[in-house]
């Protein structure tokens, strides 16, 4: 049997020179950062350690952007934003052992929200694997069980040769919907060794494409077209794969009004008029969602919070759009569609009938006006003017990360985020310490846009040390923390739930000098003058500082 590779690409003179005599001094360490490279990295995350060395000594003989971070587990968070926001893979270098097991709750968070972000792990060297604990520095007996349950894939090296395929694939994973964080690790001495392979050029790593089953289409369309009362919720995953128009024409196209999880904020405009926004805490939102005879989940699996901590019991026929085949009927029986939001939602575009209700809009009034009297009868006029200080101060496109703080929380359901992929937080894995690291990834992702992070003081304890790495790349940020003594949201739990408080009051340092001693602007602010102070921060160059002391009340639940 004869191949014709006459299609392939042919190597110049120079070229075949080039692979046949490689230029000396390199190790496995380069192959990694060549892979990285032909696969179109720019930008890689990380912090050094003895194992990883060869890795970051290659680094200077790439032209990738290092980021180093001061915590594993925050350069992990600031990949995850990056991955968020450029929708491309984040490379996150890391060493042996505790190096990489203080990247987990990082990691963590990045597969709960289907960020692409590719950890590589040094390793002992060869002669320790296996778990024969040899006492090597950082050794575990298995490195690889500590990451199985968080990471997508894992992908394991034990030859130089075996470097580029193993990043490739691991690339591959990552970005194959749903995306999601994966694992290469690599033994320390198969980076520190010499090598003579060619130079890595231009590899493939191409995602497959998740496209829906056209029967399961054409049942989903049938339902939407003879609908009554249907009703759509978007999730994250029309965020992540850029659906959004697509989501606005589908529900235009059939007059559904649309509510946004916390997770898919911004993916429907907020002001339009069959927008329920994203009250999903609230009872009347759950009323009515649990009223439409036809409702369309797309990108969402429905979890604690998406479903008023699962309340929610619809009544109606349910379809479900979702990329991560495990989240299909996981909370309730369903049409279950596996597919990339967009991929269904054009499929459903071209094949839905055109259905009009005069009286969609005032539905979406009424249910809007019921949350609003409800908001307005607990007298938090503090809460919401500081959010909406805070969206006054906020540019459209500048992108936001939140932590797990009580503004955040508010944030949720009554924030405008005006655009997509704008608002981020940690509430898919719900860890603190997210915010300010993330807003990092992001300002690196693009020096050219303000970027704001927001935390409580006590979230902000675990990123200070992130200070320093602002300020050593100039980054465009601004980090806004409401400083209310302590776990403010935890003190409200234990508060309603035991009547008092354990371990939830802190102490805490001067914020505004402790920035300063970094060499980052701070100022301290008040509710009133919260607006023109962020807003100016954000204006200017470089890292700032800005700190609200006010103690904020979160709304009262619905789902007890």
């Amino acid at each position: 049997m004869s191949h014709d590779h006459d299609d392939r690409p042919q190597l110049t003179a120079a070229q075949a020179a080039a692979v046949l005599t490689p230029p000396p001094g390199r190790n496995g360490g380069d192959l990694v950062v060549e892979s990285l490279q032909g696969l179109g990295a720019t930008t890689v995350f990380g912090l050094p350690g003895q194992h990883a060395l060869g890795m970051f000594d290659a680094l200077r003989r790439s032209s990738l952007r290092y980021v180093g971070l001061r915590v594993e587990n925050n350069a992990g968070f600031a990949a995850d934003a990056y991955g968020r926001i450029t929708g491309e893979v984040a490379p996150l270098l890391l060493s042996t052992g505790p190096g990489a097991l203080t990247s987990l709750a990082a990691l963590q968070e990045a597969a709960a929200a289907s960020a692409p972000v590719l950890a590589i792990s040094s390793q002992i060297p060869t002669a320790g694997l296996g778990g024969g604990r040899h006492g090597y520095l950082h050794e575990l007996r298995d490195q690889q069980a500590s990451v199985r349950d968080i990471v997508k894939s894992v992908h394991t090296v034990r030859a130089a040769s075996q470097i580029p395929s193993a990043i490739a694939a691991a690339w591959e994973s990552a970005l194959t919907a749903p995306h999601g964080p994966v694992w290469v690790e690599i033994p320390q001495d198969v980076l520190l060794a010499e090598t003579t392979l060619p130079v890595v050029s231009a590899m493939d790593a191409t995602p497959r494409e998740l496209y829906p089953r056209p029967e399961l289409t054409i049942a989903a369309a049938h339902l939407l077209s003879n609908a009554e009362r249907p009703v759509i919720i978007a999730g994250g995953g029309v965020v992540r794969s850029d659906a959004s128009g697509k989501l606005r024409a589908l529900a235009e196209r059939i007059d559904a009004p649309v509510v946004t999880t916390f997770g898919g904020k911004g993916a429907f405009p907020w002001e339009h008029p069959l927008s329920l926004r994203s009250w999903l805490e609230d009872r009347h939102t759950t009323d009515f969602l649990e009223d439409a005879d036809v409702l369309l989940v797309v990108g969402s699996g429905l979890g604690e919070l998406s479903s008023n901590y699962h309340t929610f019991r619809p009544r109606g026929r349910v379809i479900q759009i979702e990329a991560d085949a495990g989240k299909l009927e996981s909370n309730h029986p369903a049409l279950g569609i596996h597919s990339d939001a967009r991929e269904a939602l054009a499929e459903l575009l071209e094949t839905v009938e055109r259905r009009e209700d005069a009286g969609a809009a005032e539905r979406v009034r009424t249910v809007l006006e019921k949350v609003r009297v409800r908001i307005d009868a607990q007298e938090l006029t503090l809460e919401q003017q500081v959010l909406d200080a805070v969206r006054q101060a906020l540019p459209d496109a500048s992108p936001s990360f939140w932590d797990m703080t009580i503004l955040a929380y508010w944030a949720w359901s009554a924030f405008d985020a005006r655009r997509p992929n704008t608002m981020h937080s940690a509430q898919g894995a719900g860890g603190l310490g997210y915010g300010f690291p993330a807003a990092i990834g992001a300002a690196s992702a693009d020096p050219t846009t303000p970027v704001l992070a927001v935390s409580g003081d006590g979230g902000a304890m675990y990123s200070i040390a992130e200070l320093a790495t602002a300020r050593q790349y100039d980054l465009p940020l601004t980090w806004l923390i409401v400083d209310d003594g302590g776990y403010g949201i935890l003190r409200e739990y234990m508060t309603g739930a035991f009547g008092e408080t354990t371990g939830t009051e802190l102490s805490r340092p001067d914020f505004v000098a402790l920035a300063e001693s970094f060499g980052v602007p701070a100022v301290r602010t008040t509710p009133e003058s919260l607006a023109v102070d962020l807003g100016k921060a954000l204006a200017e160059p470089g890292p700032s500082v800005v700190v609200l002391p006010a103690l904020l009340r979160m709304f009262e639940p619905t789902h007890l």
